[in-house]
């Protein structure tokens, strides 16, 4: 088998994004976004091996994704350095094609990695590009505009595919800091490369706009649950709702904390995602589940639920109760199911309700809960 080398770039700081987390290392769908580069050349059977050049600041977040089979690289202080590192690590594996692709493009496809491989049969470096739609204008250091012809203007994108033994020989005699793209050097000395159409969603992210974008290019579908919750007061019984302590003379007596609110988000959860009921998952005939905090239940369901690859989108709550006021607590409710869903606060409503006097509830013996539940998946 032809050795092809898929090499992932991703040893920059990603200071445009402004995010506390490294841009390779954000999450969409619970899946960073070097792993959706590494998932799409795993599925190309004509790549051999994948290596990631990493910054050593994130070594602990690259170890922390658990990849397998991938071959590690400590980058450089630029994008040039980064590449020369690979390409000498990898020399001693003979390599025949190498194929340099920037982590900051997670959006790749098999087709393109597949059409940069078959071109090379018959080409030393293969590039995928893009026209340029916008008019484009120049401007020197004295403020003077000037129009480019755009037809005659491309953007290009990587994966860029190259002969192994051509793009060590350059880097090695004519390497140079300044180069923004692999494709830079054989243009800059003359040589011959072949350019592909490239793929409209294989945009690079460099800002949070980029970021919004890619995550919305992700979505699924849009999917809703309803829950439902009532235990029966008890006085001397300590009373939580939505995960805090609310204080009362009597509490909700079940077989975990009682903790309506929660177990009717958590009802709501499940059945957005079809994955049964609080009660299946979490019988009253376990021991293990005695008196135990219903937070801790919540976070068992968004694991798993994470992993399915379901994000929560809007969390409408309804509370019925004749006592206590629920609009005394509202904020801070809000505020604990924001930090227990990792979901902004604006994407979460209460409101409270009561049943006129009637029934248990309305005797101030019962408090119950409803909770309608968005959540969107992605691809």
């Amino acid at each position: 088998m032809m050795k092809n080398f898929f090499v992932i770039l991703a040893a920059g700081k990603s200071q445009r994004l402004n995010s506390k987390v490294p841009k390779p290392y954000l999450s969409v769908n619970n899946k960073s976004l070097i792993q959706y580069s590494i998932d799409v050349a795993n599925k190309c059977k004509n790549i051999s091996n994948i290596a990631i050049v990493y910054n050593k600041i994130h070594k602990k977040l690259l170890n922390n994704l658990h990849l397998k089979n991938i071959i590690k690289i400590e980058g450089g202080k630029t994008r040039a350095e980064s590449t020369f590192n690979a390409l000498k690590f990898i020399k001693k594996f003979r390599c025949i094609n190498v194929l340099i692709h920037d982590a900051a493009r997670p959006n790749i496809t098999v087709n393109i990695i597949n059409k940069i491989i078959n071109n090379l049969k018959i080409n030393k470096a293969v590039i995928p590009c893009l026209k340029i739609r916008d008019s484009v204008k120049t401007i020197n250091k004295k403020k003077k505009i000037k129009n480019l012809n755009r037809k005659r203007i491309n953007t290009t994108q990587t994966p860029q595919g190259f002969k192994f033994g051509e793009i060590y020989k350059l880097n090695k005699n004519y390497f140079d800091i300044n180069v923004t793209d692999d494709a830079s050097l054989f243009i800059n000395h003359g040589k011959k490369l072949k350019f592909i159409n490239g793929e409209e969603n294989n945009f690079k992210i460099t800002t949070k706009n980029d970021f919004v974008l890619f995550k919305k290019l992700k979505i699924k579908k849009n999917k809703y649950g309803i829950g439902f919750d009532v235990h029966r007061l008890e006085k001397g019984i300590k009373l939580y709702l939505g995960g805090i302590k609310i204080p009362y003379h009597s509490g909700l007596k079940g077989h975990s904390d009682g903790d309506v609110i929660l177990h009717a988000l958590i009802d709501g959860i499940l059945g957005a995602c079809k994955s049964k009921d609080i009660g299946t998952l979490f019988s009253n005939k376990n021991s293990k589940f005695k008196n135990i905090r219903s937070i801790k239940l919540l976070k068992k369901v968004l694991d798993l639920v994470g992993v399915k690859g379901y994000e929560i989108n809007n969390i409408d709550i309804n509370v019925i109760a004749e006592r206590p006021k629920i609009n005394k607590y509202r904020n801070k409710i809000i505020n604990s199911i924001s930090k227990l869903c990792n979901t902004s606060e604006k994407q979460i409503n209460i409101k409270g309700k009561t049943t006129e006097k009637l029934g248990l509830i309305g005797k101030e013996k019962a408090m119950a809960s409803e909770v309608i539940v968005s959540v969107i998946k992605y691809d």
